[in-house]
């Protein structure tokens, strides 16, 4: 499988972990110093931060999104990666769907394994 292929197959098996609300499957698919970065936020560091964040979205919501690889571009160990997102975040309670869209700029780094995992992820979604 090619470098760019491995990179595509993890962000669909982020979103399909994602919708079956599997942090424990999200997890192996980042770096342990990633950092997240969404507009109007603090830099979200290191992938504890991530799961105690992602463990209390999915415990009172169903996040399905749809993404839309635009390009990848590997160069050595790290590669980057856009994606076209649509987020519909619906409360398991009830009430009004939150639907966000927009671009992601990903970095991914290769580790000692060979695989790829993400790094760095800036969320431009509106």
């Amino acid at each position: 499988m090619s470098d760019e292929q491995a990179i595509r197959d993890l962000v669909a098996e982020w979103t399909r972990a994602t919708l079956a609300a599997e942090v424990d499957r999200i997890l192996p698919l980042m770096t342990e110093d990633v950092e997240f970065y969404v507009p109007g936020q603090p830099i979200m560091r290191g992938r504890a931060a991530f799961e105690k964040g992602v463990r209390a979205v999915l415990a009172s919501h169903r996040v399905e999104s749809h993404a839309e690889v635009q390009q990848v571009e590997v160069s050595g160990n790290l590669a980057y990666c856009t994606t076209q997102l649509r987020v519909a975040i619906t409360p398991l309670a009830g009430g009004e769907i939150m639907r966000k869209e927009g671009n992601v700029l990903s970095v991914y780094r290769k580790n000692a394994a060979g695989t790829w995992q993400l790094a760095r992820d800036a969320n431009l979604l509106a």
